[in-house]
């Protein structure tokens, strides 16, 4: 790990967190994408493979944050189901849009991106 990455992450880890927890292969999907840009910058494809992980760490996201709430809450089907339409809705506005910007992103923009992602985690 570069020295700066070290610094950056040390600072992060210093700051009060939320953060979430998804699926193992999403997880090993994520870091096959950033280390695929990682190593090769300007490999064509990478805009859309990182716009499709950014777009299934929203959703589980959500669902971390919001919806797996509720259901350890038990609030009842119409009340999870009204949640889940909000929430879906919500996820469909928030992948649009970033898909929308990331697919546009040169290399350098998409290395951005990984390393923010690399902070989160």
């Amino acid at each position: 790990m570069k020295p700066a990455t070290r610094q950056v992450r040390a600072a992060a880890a210093a700051k009060p967190s939320l953060r979430f927890h998804y699926a193992q292969s999403l997880h090993a999907k994520t870091h096959a994408v950033l280390e695929a840009l990682e190593t090769a910058p300007e490999h064509p494809g990478h805009a859309e493979a990182m716009a499709q992980v950014v777009s299934e760490l929203v959703e589980a996201g959500m669902d971390y944050y919001f919806m797996r709430a509720l259901r350890q809450a038990d609030v009842g089907f119409v009340a999870e189901q009204t949640a889940r339409a909000g929430v879906s809705a919500a996820v469909t506005l928030v992948n649009s849009m970033s898909r929308k910007y990331v697919v546009r992103m040169g290399s350098a923009q998409l290395l951005v991106v990984a390393r923010h992602i690399r902070e989160l985690g």
